[in-house]
């Protein structure tokens, strides 16, 4: 794995479906599990597949994702050869600043995959959360003598796939890819993409260039689909937990699934802890007659009311007599004194007065946006 380098393309196609969630940030920085980012569990995979070259390619809203990042101390990636590098778009006569897809924003960054010194590249997404590591995928690769492997799995029973971007492969007897539908009304098959590609470098920029030449942008409409038969595509299948952040139903589900044990412990905890960006923080604070069940609650939070099924991030602060059940409140939110919140997704910073009553439903849980005052 020393010999492959790793290449993230944070799309912003979901953005819009999360709405006032990633008004600001982009999906690889949406919180998760009470500490962490989505991008932490990307970064945490190469890492302990022993991939220490890692370029993360930026669109809109990459702000506070770079401000999280910082130099990739946290990810042991601040290094003077290889490393972390972070590539936000830029304005050049070849390219607008914006991408049309990933096959584009590959070609923008080619410098990047030129130098890089490593023979394979590893290409993922951004928007699907899972733990494990590439080893075994590159040497199932390697038997094969496959151009291409996709990472796959076949969702079963909590498995938060929605029906938007699904992308699903038909295999052989020895998993070589057949055909692809992209998007079905009704899908034929049942094994799911999990935008994880690996293949040699000098393919890559072949396929690239030779798709720029043709004004093609997207990866698997462009290429996968078009030379399915040209090209030796195989996949590997991924057995563990998986979720997919496309709507705010999926983030939602992730991070109340994270209250089970069962789920938290692989895919935050262990065999591969997930790493994060380390702050400094306070122990949570449990006033005279708080209560706190099954609840994921962040350092520098200030207890005094009932928490019950939710993920607190830091900082929070729930006041005397207030219940917050089944709800997501991320960094610095206020509930005032006697104010209920259930089923409800809170940005940064919100402010929730006094007595305020907010109720949605697990199929569609209210969404509170950064800063708001209710």
């Amino acid at each position: 794995m020393k010999d492959v380098f790793g290449l993230i393309y944070t799309s912003d196609e979901s953005d819009v479906r999360l709405r006032d969630l990633t008004r600001s940030r982009s999906i690889a920085a949406m919180p998760i599990g009470g500490r962490y980012r989505v991008i932490d569990v990307l970064l945490s995979n190469m890492v302990h597949s022993d991939i220490t070259n890692v370029g993360l390619i930026t669109q809109r809203n990459y702000h506070s994702l770079m401000d999280h990042l910082e130099s990739g101390k946290a990810w042991d990636l601040n290094r003077k050869r290889d490393g972390l590098f972070i590539l936000p778009p830029y304005v050049t006569r070849s390219n607008t600043g914006g991408y049309a897809g990933m096959l584009d924003a590959i070609r923008s960054n080619l410098g990047y995959v030129r130098r890089a010194s490593q023979r394979y590249a590893l290409i993922s997404g951004s928007s699907t959360v899972f733990n494990t590591t590439f080893d075994d995928m590159m040497k199932k690769h390697m038997e094969s003598g496959a151009d291409i492997t996709i990472l796959y799995n076949v969702p079963g029973e909590g498995e938060l796939f929605s029906d938007a971007d699904r992308t699903y492969l038909k295999l052989d007897e020895n998993n070589r890819v057949v055909d692809i539908e992209v998007s079905p009304h009704l899908h034929s098959y049942p094994n799911v993409s999990m935008d994880v590609y690996l293949m040699d470098k000098a393919l890559l920029t072949y396929l690239v260039e030779i798709s720029a030449a043709h004004y093609r942008t997207d990866f698997v409409r462009d290429v996968l689909i078009n030379q399915l038969s040209e090209l030796k595509v195989y996949a590997y299948k991924y057995e563990g937990y998986v979720s997919r952040i496309e709507s705010i139903y999926s983030y939602y589900r992730l991070n109340m699934d994270l209250l089970n044990e069962e789920i938290r412990t692989p895919l935050l905890y262990r065999p591969n802890p997930v790493y994060t960006k380390v702050k400094d923080e306070v122990p949570a604070r449990y006033e005279a007659g708080a209560k706190a069940v099954n609840s994921l609650v962040a350092d520098g939070c200030i207890i005094e009311g009932t928490v019950e099924n939710s993920v607190l991030f830091r900082g929070v602060r729930v006041g005397k007599g207030a219940v917050v059940k089944d709800c997501i409140l991320m960094q610095s939110v206020e509930v005032q004194d006697g104010a209920q919140l259930s089923h409800v997704i809170s940005d940064k910073n919100a402010f929730i007065k006094r007595d305020r009553r907010i109720v949605g439903q697990e199929s569609y849980p209210v969404v509170i946006e950064k800063n708001a005052v209710i």
